[in-house]
């Protein structure tokens, strides 16, 4: 008989018929009449109670049945008796496709700690938690191609393997085929990278935007999707070493295009979970984080206020609050100092434009001022910045002068450069970190258990 997702058994007006549910063991109570069996699949949040007589199957057959088993069961879907749950199956055939020792199986009870099954990533995604927060993961990963084909964009695959550091930080991954222990030198004593691979010095990238724009000056619009990778030694709640980033960039736009389509895509795929997700939210909502479905209509219901940069800090000095880190212009604002503005000042989403130049990256368009440059960054509630984007410099001599201004090297970036000089056009486009969202969707406090296996200092086990 042909196996029927358990998220289909339970939505299904079809009752009195023969059907097979395969999955793994939740729960199993019972008398020594009747035993009952709580069996997920993984397709939804909810379990499908398994009734089953002792006296026809023996108590033998079902002792191995027990928490983290993997079974087959045919049988009749009928309405159920129990509260909290629509149908149930009467088992008349039960095939045992794994067992899972109870003395030895990490996930026998109930009430883990997140830390704890950090350690057991390879079997975390079998608890309510993660099979929420992964199953909601998919839908985001759905709901932003959706988004963007729907707009016109196309997917522009950039690469992995770069020679060049986008956000010029250096906190990157090498890659490298000589052999680092006896590497071949130049006469100059320096390691000779003519010799590797692709005859150069070579890393893991931080970002696809470069490329990106590469494409939305053919294209148009495009987007990029794909797994980014940064060697900072950040062995924080919100840092990867390798997580996963959506970049669109879009020729012809201007900041405040720019914006318009961050609030939208924010939006859209926001009401996208809430409606493909609303088992799972509810789940977490109750879980961890009591305001998590409020603060997620909270964003679909309000408009996001815009203000310069200068304008919040002024908001900041003035606002009487001790923070922990000193406000003035020209620092970099900090999650405290963004979540103020969105929390307790606007109430609402903010969107911040017109940043220092001095603390911002070399390929942001330059204002008038000479000072700021329009640079964007929209903030939330909860986690503070959420998307980091702006309008890109289209001038050579004025990106020429900035990468000189830092004293960047154009040997890996001529390329870019050149872009300038063949059919240069006003372009934008903005950053958001895959994970981030998902962190602010789900409400959960720490960026390593919304990614299947978390990639981290010192940690790459699974």
């Amino acid at each position: 008989m042909q196996r029927t997702k358990i998220t289909e058994l339970l939505n299904t007006t079809e009752l009195n018929r023969k059907v097979c549910a395969k999955g793994w063991v939740r729960t199993r109570r019972g008398n020594k009449h009747v035993a009952f069996i709580a069996l997920n699949d993984g397709s939804t949040i909810h379990n499908i109670q398994i009734v089953v007589d002792i006296a026809k199957f023996g108590e033998e057959f079902l002792k191995p049945i027990t928490t983290g088993a993997a079974i087959c069961v045919n049988g009749l879907l009928v309405e159920s008796q129990g509260q909290g749950q629509t149908t149930e199956i009467q088992a008349e055939e039960i095939e045992i496709y794994g067992t899972a020792d109870p003395a030895t199986y990490p996930l026998q009870k109930k009430g883990h700690s997140l830390e704890f099954l950090r350690e057991i990533a390879y079997l975390r995604p079998r608890t309510n938690t993660f099979g929420a927060i992964l199953r909601i993961r998919h839908h985001l990963a759905y709901a932003i191609h959706t988004y963007f084909d729907k707009q016109g964009f196309f997917y522009f695959h950039t690469p992995l393997i770069t020679a060049s550091d986008a956000e010029g930080a250096g906190s990157m991954f090498q890659v490298t085929t000589l052999d680092m222990a006896n590497p071949p030198k130049t006469e100059e004593g320096k390691i000779d990278y003519s010799q590797d691979f692709f005859g150069r010095s070579t890393n893991l990238t931080v970002s696809g935007q470069l490329e990106g724009e590469l494409g939305a000056m053919a294209l148009g619009g495009i987007y990029t999707f794909g797994p980014t990778f940064r060697a900072e030694n950040s062995n924080t709640p919100r840092h990867l070493a390798e997580f996963w980033m959506i970049e669109p960039e879009v020729a012809f736009f201007d900041i405040n295009d720019n914006m318009n389509l961050a609030e939208d895509f924010l939006k859209f795929v926001i009401s996208y979970a809430l409606e493909k997700c609303k088992d799972d939210i509810e789940f977490l909502n109750n879980m961890y984080d009591n305001e998590l479905t409020e603060r997620l209509n909270f964003v679909l219901n309000n408009q996001f206020v815009r203000l310069t940069y200068t304008e919040g800090v002024d908001i900041l000095e003035k606002s009487g609050k001790k923070f922990e880190f000193p406000v003035y212009w020209g620092a970099d604002l900090q999650s405290e100092h963004e979540r103020y503005l969105v929390e307790e000042h606007f109430k609402c989403p903010v969107i911040l434009t017109d940043y220092p130049k001095e603390i911002k990256s070399f390929y942001m368009k330059q204002n008038e001022d000479g000072k700021t440059v329009r640079g964007m960054d929209v903030l939330f509630p909860k986690i503070g910045e959420i998307i980091g984007g702006s309008e890109r410099e289209a001038d050579y001599q004025k990106l020429l002068n900035r990468v000189n201004e830092l004293q960047m090297s154009l040997d890996s970036l001529w390329w870019y450069m050149d872009t300038r000089k063949f059919g240069t056009a006003p372009h934008a486009g903005f950053g958001l970190g895959f994970e981030r969202l998902v962190l602010f969707i789900t409400g959960m406090t720490n960026i390593r258990d919304v990614i299947p296996f978390p990639r981290t200092p010192k940690n790459a086990e699974f």
